[in-house]
């Protein structure tokens, strides 16, 4: 009769994994990655809105009307809802910074970028907005502005929902593989949630436009965890029948 024994890739046996949460190895990757991720995110953030407002201002031609539906209609007008649709720029970082090598890093950041430069590539060729029947004045620090800067062009797909799915189930994959508890993931989803509906109340997006992001979003997310560097998956194995 023979026993399986489980072996790394490399010829030398695992160190036998604790049942509970890593908590260790998610420290350490939030301290190693703070400094990297907080320069880079700051970075092509501030790269991605010069080409987002050149592209707003200047479309391949005329921008089109996105329909407005019935549940449109129901999500109340909520200028305090800009608290949340700003935190989508830390939201960002939190994916890049969970990644274990310089490698993941970078490739994590590559698709992200593939994913912008989609949805950039859309506005010019497919310019389409929203609605303006909202009033710009509402007393609520710092609306106006967002107005003044960011229009109401580059509306579908919504990248505000694109790259926070992409950062959804990207963060959702680590902490699953970490073996965190539920707890900290519902925190993930909730943080997701909040800022999808934030581009709805503050009628910077429709629906059709949170559903064409979603869509987009999950697709590089999808690429991105197919077409990654063999350790961000986790250690290779290989399992041998050993005589027993």
């Amino acid at each position: 009769m023979a026993r399986t024994t489980t072996i790394r890739a490399d010829g030398s046996a695992p160190a036998p994994e604790a049942a509970g949460p890593r908590w260790s190895e998610f420290g350490t990757l939030l301290r190693r990655g703070f400094i990297r991720t907080t320069v880079c995110t700051s970075l092509l953030t501030g790269l991605f809105f010069f080409f987002y407002f050149g592209v707003q201002r200047h479309p391949a031609h005329a921008p089109l009307l996105m329909p407005v539906t019935a549940l449109d209609a129901k999500i109340a007008f909520e200028p305090a809802a800009l608290l949340l649709y700003v935190t989508l720029w830390v939201y960002v970082g939190v994916g890049p910074g969970l990644q274990h090598s310089g490698r993941a890093f970078g490739v994590y950041w590559a698709w992200l970028c593939a994913l912008c430069v989609t949805g950039l590539a859309i506005f010019y060729l497919w310019p389409t907005r929203v609605p303006s029947a909202i009033a710009l004045t509402h007393g609520f620090p710092g609306f106006d502005a967002l107005h003044r800067i960011d229009e109401t062009g580059n509306a579908c797909p919504s990248m505000h929902v694109a790259v926070a799915v992409f950062t959804l189930v990207r963060v959702e994959g680590v902490m699953r593989g970490l073996r965190l508890p539920w707890l900290l993931r519902s925190f993930n989803a909730l943080w997701f949630a909040l800022i999808v509906y934030s581009t709805l109340a503050t009628k910077q997006h429709v629906v059709l436009d949170v559903l064409a992001g979603a869509l987009l979003g999950l697709a590089f997310a999808a690429m991105s965890l197919r077409w990654r560097p063999p350790a961000a998956a986790g250690a290779k194995f290989a399992t041998l029948a050993l005589p027993s």
